[in-house]
C-alpha cells in the first residue's frame, strides 16, 4: 500500500465530509463517545496500572470507532457493537501497537530526563494539575532543549499512530510496518494536514465558548473525520485491494472490510 499525495484543501473537505457521517447518527455518536470516556476515566483511578492499560487498550477502542464509520459509510446502523471490533479481531496486534507507543512515550521522557528536563517530565507524568505559575517557570528554566526534544519527538509519534490503528485493522498490516506506513503517509501530506488541524483549532475555539457545549459535535466529527481522512491517503484500504501473507484475501475476509 502506498499513501496517496493530496491537495491541501483536501483537509476541509474531511471535516465536511466526517460531520456528514456524524449527522447520520449524531446522538448515538454522543453515547457512543460517552461510553469511552466514562470507561477511560474509570480505569485511570485504578494505582499504577490504570493508564498503561488505557494506552493500551486505545488502539482497539479507535478501531471500534473507525468500524461504526465504516458501516453507516455503507448505510447500514450504527450499533453500540460496533465499538468492541477491536476487541474480537486483530486484538493481539491492536493491543502490540498500544504496548509500542507506550513504550515510546517513556524513551522520549527518558530522553528529556537525559537533557536536564527532569522537573518537566515530573510534572508532565504526575496527572495532577499544576496551578502555582513558579513551579511551571521552575520547570520550563533551562529545559529549552528537552521541551523541543520532547515536541518533535511526540509530535513524530503521534504521526506514527494516526492511522495505524486503522491499517492494523482494516488491512491486516503488522503494527510496526503500519507506523512507518502511517508516518509516511502523514509527512506526504503535509499540506492538507495543516489545513485540517489549523480548522480544528478554529472550530475548537468556537466549540469551547458556549460552555463546552459545541464539544458534543466536535469531538464525534474528529473520529468520523479521521476516517475520512484514512479513506482518502489509502484508497485501496476502500477498494479491497488487500493481500495477506498467503496470497489473496478470500471472500470471507474481505466481507470484513
Amino acid at each position: 500500500m502506498e499513501p496517496q499525495r493530496l491537495q491541501a484543501m483536501q483537509g476541509w473537505q474531511w471535516i465536511t465530509r466526517g460531520y456528514a457521517l456524524f449527522m447520520k447518527a449524531p446522538l448515538l455518536w454522543m453515547v457512543l463517545l460517552l461510553i469511552c470516556f466514562v470507561a477511560v476515566a474509570g480505569l485511570t483511578t485504578v494505582p499504577v496500572v490504570g493508564e498503561p492499560l488505557v494506552s493500551l487498550l486505545l488502539p482497539a477502542v479507535l478501531v471500534g470507532l473507525m468500524a461504526g464509520c465504516r458501516a453507516l459509510e455503507r448505510s447500514e446502523e450504527l450499533e453500540l457493537a460496533h465499538l468492541f471490533s477491536g476487541f474480537q479481531q486483530r486484538t493481539a496486534q491492536l493491543v502490540t501497537l498500544g504496548g509500542i507507543a507506550l513504550v515510546g512515550q517513556f524513551l522520549i521522557f527518558g530522553v528529556m530526563m537525559m537533557v536536564g528536563g527532569a522537573t518537566l517530565v515530573g510534572i508532565l507524568t504526575s496527572g495532577q494539575p499544576v496551578q502555582d505559575p513558579e513551579i511551571i517557570r521552575q520547570a520550563m528554566a533551562g529545559t529549552g532543549l528537552a521541551a523541543l526534544l520532547g515536541i518533535t519527538l511526540f509530535s513524530v509519534l503521534l504521526m506514527a499512530m494516526q492511522f495505524a490503528p486503522m491499517l492494523v485493522y482494516f488491512n491486516n498490516i503488522a503494527p510496526i510496518d503500519a507506523m512507518k506506513l502511517s508516518l509516511r503517509a502523514f509527512l506526504a501530506n503535509v499540506g492538507p494536514m495543516l489545513v485540517y488541524g489549523t480548522i480544528f483549532i478554529f472550530l475548537a475555539i468556537l466549540a469551547s465558548i458556549p460552555m463546552m457545549l459545541g464539544w458534543l459535535v466536535l469531538l464525534p466529527v474528529v473520529f468520523t473525520s479521521l476516517y475520512v481522512c484514512y479513506c482518502d491517503i489509502f484508497p485501496a484500504a476502500k477498494e479491497n485491494r488487500l493481500v495477506t501473507d498467503g496470497g489473496d484475501v478470500s471472500t470471507e475476509e474481505q466481507d470484513t472490510f
